[in-house]
């Protein structure tokens, strides 16, 4: 690593520890509208999708794929179909990883 590599990850860290310090010294001050903090809801789902979809639909980090042999993006279907139908994360995460594992496996 290069000293300029250290220098921008402990400044990202002290710019990132300010952001949250600064809400959280101020937090019983600070007041949001009822419409931003509905809007914050979805901040946690947003975020996670945004990290799932490429790697369900790009597994190799540069081309899209959509075939049937992507074993990333059944899994995510399942998962889908799974959170959809029975609202419960153990089912879902359980049903998913099997559906990944053995479509993984049964393609070789």
């Amino acid at each position: 690593m290069t000293p300029y590599e250290g220098i921008l990850i402990v400044g990202m860290a002290a710019i990132t520890f300010a952001i949250r310090y600064t809400l959280f010294a101020a937090g019983h001050r600070v007041r949001f509208s009822p419409w931003v903090t509905q809007a914050l809801n979805y901040v946690p789902v947003a975020v996670l999708t945004a990290i799932v979809a490429p790697a369900m639909l790009m597994p190799d980090g540069e081309h899209l794929n959509l075939a049937v042999d992507n074993a990333y993006l059944i899994g995510g279907a399942v998962a889908i179909v799974l959170a959809a139908r029975w609202h419960n994360l153990m089912v879902t995460i359980i049903g998913a990883m099997l559906c990944f594992f053995v479509w993984r496996w049964w393609l070789g």
